[in-house]
């Protein structure tokens, strides 16, 4: 074997579970393996787990923070305009510089995987060609894909269609759509009808922001299950923000519910950046604006939470760490029981994983080894601390190691404790 690590806790609550490492796969999983290692790795009770998947993401404009200038009122409407501004001074080096360093980032919180969102609505498409370069670069430690984005939407803005065609031909993987943005309700579900139709004619996944307002009559979801289910795109479908959720009648969920569990249309909540851009027009009480994750959840339904921004022109804040996003979701869900603070682990680990259709995703036999080593023993305890990396491994390679997370208290009247554990 080329690697084994000794003594792990495993996200399903196995503990003291040793695996095996050869040619960059898993190859045994359990309790004191009988093989030895070329390298040998002791957990000592820690917690492995396959790797953080960003399920929505913006790489294109990530790390831009103050260029042209800052968001003033950190608004969503003025990030847009922002964006606008700033399109016309993008140049291609300067993509791919700040994408790159976004990758580094994130493989150093163990984020191996990330479906980020190009805008497609510049005629040069400068930013796909940048993404694409950059996927070509960290294939071999970061799985990118690409989803191509009408930002201004596919009707609204004149080239965007063609453009985004175009982009799918340059090798973009992923439909996307931003329906609650064209002009009317109507040209939004017409949105939604014709990139539906063109991904099934191309046998490709869908993933649209969808109904990101406060608006409870925003339904574009009940569309895009609508076309989903029309079009045999089970499993292949994504809606991602679903905000004006949070805002509709209960009766109207009961009802829109079902419609995308038939459908299997997953839903991608974005914590972070929902509970900070939505609710803007209300005084008190006050939205919260992410979308209704436990019900969700409840109807069978796949969630991810996705990261959406770092430091761009929507977002001052953040750092690439999926447990940060986990942490704010079960926070604005009210998901402290123990189950569902299990399933917000799960919402940055399995299941976008499953939505974004990964090979290979996992800890058991015949799977990748690409895994990461946390200063915790539990996801629960992972999300509480932010647990530090100890180690993140890809392909049965080391590409990431930190400390663990250690202080030396020197208090009055209490004995020295040499590296104490922030446990």
């Amino acid at each position: 074997m080329d690697t084994v690590i000794r003594n792990a806790s495993l996200p399903d609550g196995r503990r003291g579970i040793d695996l095996a490492i050869a040619g960059g796969k898993i190859a045994a999983v359990g309790p004191a393996l009988p093989v030895r290692g070329a390298q040998e790795i002791d957990a000592a009770g820690d917690l492995v787990s396959p790797p953080f998947v960003d399920a929505h993401f913006h790489m294109d404009a990530t790390l831009s923070y103050g260029l042209p200038r800052v968001n003033q009122s950190g608004t969503l409407l003025e990030g847009i305009a922002l964006w606008g501004e700033l399109k016309p001074q993008l140049t291609q080096e300067a993509l791919v510089e700040r994408a790159m360093r976004y990758g580094d980032w994130a493989v150093a919180r163990g984020l191996l995987a990330i479906r980020t969102h190009v805008d497609v609505c510049d005629d040069r498409l400068l930013a796909v060609e940048a993404l694409l370069e950059v996927k070509r670069r960290v294939a071999p430690y970061l799985d990118m894909q690409l989803v191509a984005f009408p930002q201004d939407g596919v009707l609204r803005s004149p080239t965007a269609l063609a453009n985004l065609k175009r982009a799918i031909g340059m090798g973009v993987d992923v439909v996307g759509g931003i329906p609650h943005f064209e002009r009317t309700m109507a040209d939004g579900a017409e949105s939604v009808r014709i990139l539906c139709e063109f991904a099934a004619e191309q046998g490709l996944r869908v993933d649209m922001h969808c109904d990101e307002s406060d608006d409870p009559l925003s339904r574009h979801i009940e569309t895009l299950a609508c076309h989903s289910h029309r079009l045999g795109l089970h499993g292949r479908v994504a809606g991602s923000h679903l905000t004006s959720m949070h805002s509709m009648d209960n009766y109207y969920v009961s009802k829109l519910l079902p419609l995308m569990k038939e459908a299997g249309v997953a839903a991608i909540a974005n914590p972070l950046i929902n509970i900070t851009l939505q609710g803007r027009h209300d005084s008190y009480p006050k939205r919260r604006g992410m979308t209704r994750v436990p019900e969700l959840m409840a109807a069978g339904i796949d969630v991810a939470f996705g990261h959406d921004c770092v430091m761009d022109p929507w977002y001052s804040l953040g750092s690439g760490d999926m447990l940060e996003v986990a942490h704010m979701g079960l926070h604005v869900a009210q998901m402290t029981g123990q189950d569902a603070m299990r399933a917000c682990y799960a919402a940055v680990t399995e299941t976008p994983a499953r939505i974004l259709g990964l090979d290979g995703y996992g800890l058991a036999p015949g799977c990748h080894a690409d895994l990461v080593l946390l200063d915790a023993a539990s996801p629960v305890e992972a999300i509480r601390l932010r647990a530090a990396r100890r180690m993140v491994m890809r392909r049965g390679k080391i590409v990431s190691e930190s400390p663990r997370a250690v202080a030396r208290l020197n208090l009055p009247g209490r004995p020295e404790q040499a590296d104490f554990r922030l446990r």
